[in-house]
């Protein structure tokens, strides 16, 4: 399994976000006299209140559309004081049908793809705080609008994605129109010059916080009239003039916290703003190059009171000096705040700041995945996430569990966590942490816990720790989310943990199984791809277990996975459908899901289908499905009838230069369908021997023992057996059973070499044209060939002959000695092979040939075939016994002119069809 994992990344696209119309908000089946004839109505206001409250908006809207009361409870303005629809498709028809709701509401987070302009449509007049992510396409025309219809404004933050097109126009347009904005927030500005930057001066008097971070070109100098400001954040920004920047900031009367993290700024610039602010209580300079070369790190922590924190300073005690008086008790520090505050306000104003600031740095340094900080993760880092995760400021919580999220994944091609960060989250408490804000009733801090959490999960340790705390109840209850997000990082979260064997059952048993199949019949496929990959990845993951495949497929996952192989065109998706299918149907002796799959409508074709897509790892899986499907009879038909044979085919063709999985995959779905004479003979007319040799000479085990085996089979037809000779495929035979490290490739290919030469092939044969004349053909003399195959055969055979252990077997005939022979020289794999009643007449008729290297083989291959514990031991049993064996291994074995090994494999066959015949009496 890939495990995946997921950083930040954008999801402004509307295809990707559930509507917020007046259906959703209106409708409701619900009513007080379906649940168990309680009136609910009675319960008293406040209580109904607050059950509103930890409900998310469609959940509320549902409740209140169930009688007049909960409609008239569900819509008072306590309830609709703030509103997060950063999960939901918000555009101008969703505002109006919220409106009526939303007269008297301050807070709104959203996207802010397709959002800003619905954002006046809301008609919320009172709104004091907006918050946005995702802002590349908010314009200056679009934030114009919405400075100009809510002058009420407080607070404004944009980002973390750059605004690319907000400039200095609609900076003024701010200024001029929310006199009492005091906090703006913006990321990746194109400008913001001396005109806007003076306009906020002029007319924004409470303005003491002011973040222009990422961004190009900002007038350093006409920051420097921004009298009210308290806090100032430049983080990441470049082109500043920091010769005179020092200069002008330091002269910012009200200035408490500067944020310069991820900057040019240099130790000259960072001594003066230290040496001449006359208020400045902290300097955040996080991750700044040019001033950690030039700083002396032994000496350069503190300055007259004031906090210098860096990646080399110890944040904790940095921060904890401003309220503690021990600073050896303090681990954590934002913790101990909580617990400490003393109502100082200035001092709270601070702490609330650099949580923001130092939240935000983390997350960018995570992000850029640099190896340079593994040192500061694993000394502190780690520790401050921690103890961000326990901030008062929900936003901060959210960025420090996407940042933990972030930095424990050093590949995401490669699914690889660093198991230093993952466990030092582990250590530090942090599960337990993530788990609570995964119980929070606000969906963005379920999401982004829920992904934390997941990533943390490719870690077995950390896994483990997740298990043991209740986690899989939690995401398997997160799975069942009407917010896409939280169900897609819950999804995921089962996805890593459904990995590893010990909590597959968990999952099934927390109600994991239904979730995962109720996302994909909940969410349409051309929307949701992300959480549908998640989802199908983790049903994957759990059909690999027997016990948990049946569940699986009592859930209705095959027709839910079959839908997708058929319908949905997402590369990800399909390749985890096809490999749930294929795991699903590899329990085809012990449960009935093969048999299902195949019975489903379209599913063969869906696959077969897949077997032509332009991505590699979809091809594989879906060939790996009709390798398992193929162990049934009828699907193997029914595959061959929708066009299996030829696209099976095509793939081994095109495989030659792909991955040794796919090559596998190719060959082994070759083999299973090649069981069948119908098949067999159209697989060689359609060309697929030709491939199946090239893929016999890997080296790689796995694929020359799959190859061999689909060559074994088709040998067993005397066309197919000349079509290998025809195309050079002898000498690849030969070599596998003298040369390969599996003892099922050399048996297999031994087998295949004896069908091929047993005498049914003219002396003589046409091989092709030969290059020396001119198109001609030139002819191979097959007896001179078969002597050398069948030599290599005898050689196979007889590195199992012990002489001594044989002739003592041989001249006392006791069973013990049988019984020990038959274990050194048992390969374990052949049990699982089966074979058809007329290839076990071919081994009895083997055993009458004068050749000795025939009867060796055959009986050596009636002995493997044959032995107690092979999955299909007694039927080629009762095979033997209708063809009347018997009689002819007992000729052979006392034949005194058969091979002693032959005689003893002979023997060791007659004592297991007797163990065979007692077990079945």
């Amino acid at each position: 399994m890939s495990a995946r994992v997921r950083q930040k990344c954008s999801h402004g696209e509307e295809k990707y976000q559930r509507n917020i119309s007046s259906e959703t908000l209106d409708s409701g089946c619900l009513n007080s006299a379906t649940v168990c004839g309680v009136d609910w109505t009675t319960l008293p206001d406040d209580t109904v209140i607050q059950l509103f409250s930890y409900l998310n908006y469609r959940d509320r809207a549902s409740l209140a559309s169930t009688c007049r009361t909960f409609r008239l409870l569900g819509s008072l303005p306590c309830l609709w004081g703030s509103l997060d629809l950063r999960s939901y498709k918000f555009d101008t028809a969703a505002a109006v049908s919220l409106s009526l709701r939303c007269k008297n509401l301050q807070r709104l987070k959203f996207h802010a793809a397709g959002s800003a302009d619905a954002i006046v449509s809301l008609q919320a007049r009172e709104l004091r705080e907006i918050s946005g992510d995702f802002c590349r396409d908010i314009t200056d025309a679009a934030l114009s609008v919405i400075a100009a219809r809510h002058e009420m404004l407080e607070s404004i933050h944009l980002g973390p994605d750059p605004c690319e097109r907000i400039s200095s126009d609609a900076i003024k347009a701010l200024a001029y129109c929310c006199p009492r904005l005091r906090r703006l927030w913006m990321s990746g500005v194109k400008e913001a010059n001396g005109d806007a930057i003076n306009a906020l001066a002029k007319h924004c008097r409470q303005l003491m916080e002011l973040g222009f971070v990422e961004s190009d070109n900002i007038d350093e100098v006409a920051l420097g009239n921004l009298s009210s400001l308290k806090f100032l954040s430049v983080a990441g920004t470049r082109n500043l003039k920091w010769g005179s920047v020092a200069q002008v900031w330091s002269r910012l009367p009200q200035l408490v916290g500067l944020d310069v993290s991820r900057t040019d700024v240099n130790l000259s610039s960072i001594t003066r703003f230290l040496s001449l602010s006359r208020n400045l209580k902290v300097l955040i300079a996080l991750n700044c190059p040019v001033f950690e070369v030039e700083v002396d790190r032994n000496t350069m922590h503190n300055n007259k009171g004031r906090i210098l924190l860096t990646l080399f300073s110890d944040i904790v005690k940095g921060v904890a000096s401003l309220f503690a008086d021990n600073l050896e008790s303090v681990t954590d520090v934002f913790q101990h705040w909580k617990e400490i505050r003393n109502g100082d306000k200035n001092l709270d104003e601070v702490v609330v700041w650099i949580e923001w600031a130092i939240s935000h740095s983390l997350l960018r340094i995570a992000e850029n995945n640099l190896k340079e900080f593994d040192d500061f993760w694993l000394t502190q880092g780690a520790a401050v996430l921690l103890s961000l995760l326990q901030s008062s400021q929900e936003e901060v919580q959210e960025r420090a569990a996407t940042a933990v999220a972030t930095f424990v994944v050093i590949d995401d091609e490669d699914v690889t966590v660093h198991c230093q960060r993952a466990e030092a989250i582990l250590c530090g408490d942090g599960i337990r942490m993530l788990l609570n804000l995964a119980r929070s009733c606000q969906e963005g801090l379920q999401s982004e816990a829920a992904k934390a959490i997941a990533n943390l999960s490719i870690d077995s340790k950390v896994a483990k720790a997740v298990a043991e705390s209740g986690g899989i109840d939690i995401l398997a209850n997160l799975a069942k989310s009407t917010n896409r997000l939280v169900a897609e990082e819950a999804a995921g979260g089962l996805w890593n943990l459904s990995v590893g064997d010990e909590h597959k059952g968990a999952i099934a048993e927390a109600g994991g199984v239904k979730a995962l199949v109720d996302l994909i019949l909940k969410w349409p496929p051309s929307s949701t791809d992300v959480l549908l990959e998640r989802a199908t990845g983790a049903l994957a993951n759990l059909g690999a277990d027997e016990k948990c495949s049946m569940e699986v497929a009592l859930a209705g996952a095959i027709h839910a996975l079959v839908m997708l192989a058929r319908t949905c065109k997402f590369e990800g998706v399909q390749e985890q459908a096809a490999r749930a299918l294929a795991n699903l149907a590899a329990h085809g002796d012990s449960n009935s899901n093969n048999a299902a799959i195949g019975q489903e409508a379209g599913a063969l074709e869906a696959l077969v289908q897949l077997t032509y897509s332009q991505n590699e790892g979809v091809r594989q899986e879906a060939a790996g499905a009709l390798w398992n499907l193929s162990f049934d009879d009828k699907n193997r038909e029914a595959i061959s009838a929708v066009g299996g044979v030829e696209a099976l085919v095509a793939l081994a063709q095109s495989s030659l230069d792909a991955s040794q999985g796919l090559q596998e995959r190719a060959a082994g779905a070759l083999w299973g369908l090649s069981v069948s004479e119908t098949n067999s003979t159209a697989i060689g007319r359609q060309g697929g021997i030709a491939p199946l040799i090239a893929l016999a000479s890997s080296d790689v085990e796995d694929v020359h023992e799959t190859a061999a085996g689909a060559l074994w089979n088709l040998a067993f037809y005397r066309d197919n057996a000349l079509r290998i000779i025809q195309d050079d495929g002898v000498q690849p035979l030969v070599h596998l059973c003298s040369s390969s490290n599996s003892k099922m490739a050399r048996f297999m290919a031994a087998l295949a070499l004896v069908y091929m030469f047993d005498g049914r092939i003219d002396s003589a044969v046409p091989v092709g044209p030969s290059p020396s004349s001119q198109g001609s053909s030139k002819t191979l003399n097959i007896d001179g060939v078969g002597r050398m195959a069948l030599k290599h055969v005898d050689e196979f055979v007889s590195s199992f002959y012990e002489p001594q252990t044989f002739n003592a077997a041989a001249a006392t005939l006791v069973p013990t000695a049988l019984a020990q022979i038959a274990e050194t020289i048992r390969i374990p794999e052949a049990g699982h092979l089966r074979c058809s009643g007329a290839e076990i007449d071919r081994y009895v008729r083997m055993l009458r040939d004068p050749s000795s290297i025939l009867k060796s083989c055959s009986a050596f291959a009636l002995l493997q075939f044959t032995m107690p514990g092979g999955r299909h031991a007694m039927h080629h049993s009762c095979l033997l016994q209708k063809a009347g064996a018997a009689r002819v291994l007992r000729a052979t074995a006392a034949a005194s002119t058969a091979p002693i090994q032959a005689k003893i494999f002979t023997k060791i066959v007659l004592r297991n069809l007797e163990n065979h015949h007692e077990v079945s009496s």
